[in-house]
């Protein structure tokens, strides 16, 4: 089967943890051998690769043609207008994509059937080229465009249109596919296929070295996500002002840095909090597995991959609870949710947890059910009954 994987969610030269997980699952699909792949990642326009000008220089710097893990991934350029850029994003995505598209197919590209990544704008744009072009599109639907997008009118109308039109969706989590048929999709068109963790890439490394090039003498929590809102790293600093003797790495990067550093500041917690910036996906086994729990204290996620990532190496979690976190913590070797998305919450679910800690061997093996051999199998299946001509 050949594919054209489709989405602005795809890592690249300039940004190479941007959509990672994207690409995580797709190299997992293509090493079945079942399927073939060509990427259409789009960027935004920019006409500046200046360093001034920050990620919006990086978008200009990022190569129209690039190979990754042996896939070639192509880069068109869409504009982005301020302001009411979230209604019309679609549309512009969509008049620069079949450009590209076309162009492929000048080449003698041939697809059977487009994967597409995250309803909004990404979905509506692909299910437009999938009636251009006579080609079923598979939605995957990933987090906040179901839990975000939906609560403004014209998104949501949109996105519901979008499904009503894809030939089959997939959801990473059974809350997401729950709040689909809230918007009225279709129940025999949603399937739930869940994120898996490569447990080749992420695996407990030499604890004590890891621990010994942090600096890290005392218990520590870790903390990975952008510095965004909704990944609300301030409740976790906030937590740490409650849990004497612990240390807190951060990592990732983010316009919230700036204001998370002044927390940091005004909490007296400079010398328990280290904001470490982004780190290479590779090097993150490492920052795992010198930590003793991971926490994530998001306000929203469709499946989070980093409570995964952190298991994987053997580092027990504590989640916020919202939906989708439940689904991948489901017993105490794997961490436990808090009992209420407040810092007072996460230093509770921190202390129980710290007090009957589970063995790192059993937070590995728990990981290891999480594979990606399930999703991939869902996946050939779903592509081969639309490829057929039977649109679920």
């Amino acid at each position: 089967m050949r594919l054209l994987t489709f989405t602005t969610l795809f890592p690249n030269r300039e940004q190479p943890n941007h959509g990672i997980f994207v690409e995580n699952r797709l190299r997992h699909l293509l090493a079945t051998g079942a399927v073939e792949s060509t990427v259409l990642a789009p960027v935004p326009y920019f006409p500046s690769g200046t360093a001034l000008f920050g990620r919006w220089g990086a978008f200009a710097r990022v190569p129209a043609l690039e190979i990754r893990h042996g896939v070639a991934v192509h880069h068109p350029r869409f504009p982005v207008i301020p302001r009411i850029g979230m209604n019309v994003s679609p549309f512009l995505l969509h008049q620069a994509s079949r450009r590209a598209l076309r162009c492929l197919l000048a080449e003698g590209r041939r697809f059977d059937a487009i994967d597409a990544h995250y309803l909004y704008p990404d979905g509506v744009a692909a299910v437009r080229l999938g009636a251009e072009f006579g080609l079923p599109v598979v939605l995957t639907a990933r987090g906040s465009d179901v839990t975000q997008f939906p609560d403004h009118p014209v998104p949501r109308r949109l996105i519901q249109d979008a499904v009503a039109r894809a030939a089959a969706v997939i959801t990473v989590s059974a809350g997401l596919r729950a709040a689909l048929l809230g918007l009225g999709a279709a129940a025999d068109k949603l399937t739930v296929l869940r994120n898996g963790v490569d447990t080749q890439t992420f695996h407990p490394v030499d604890r004590q070295a890891a621990r010994a090039a942090l600096g890290l003498t005392g218990p520590t929590l870790i903390s990975v996500g952008a510095l965004i809102p909704r990944k609300r790293h301030h409740l976790t600093i906030e937590a740490l002002s409650l849990l004497p003797g612990f240390c807190l790495l951060i990592i990732g990067e983010g316009p919230e840095r700036a204001r998370l550093a002044a927390l940091i500041e005004r909490l007296g917690l400079a010398g328990r909090v280290r904001l470490l910036g982004p780190r290479p996906h590779e090097g993150l086994p490492h920052d795992y597995s010198a930590a003793d729990l991971s926490v994530l204290a998001s306000s929203r996620e469709g499946w989070a991959n980093v409570l995964l990532e952190s298991m994987a190496c053997g580092t027990p979690v504590v989640a916020s609870d919202i939906p989708g976190n439940d689904e991948v913590v489901q017993a105490r070797a794997a961490g436990l949710i808090a009992p209420a998305n407040t810092p007072e919450g996460i230093a509770t679910a921190v202390r129980d947890l710290w007090a009957a800690m589970p063995s790192r061997l059993a937070t590995r093996a728990y990981a290891e059910r999480f594979g990606w051999e399930e999703t991939s199998r869902g996946q050939i299946g779903i592509f081969r009954l639309v490829i057929g001509g039977e649109a679920r």
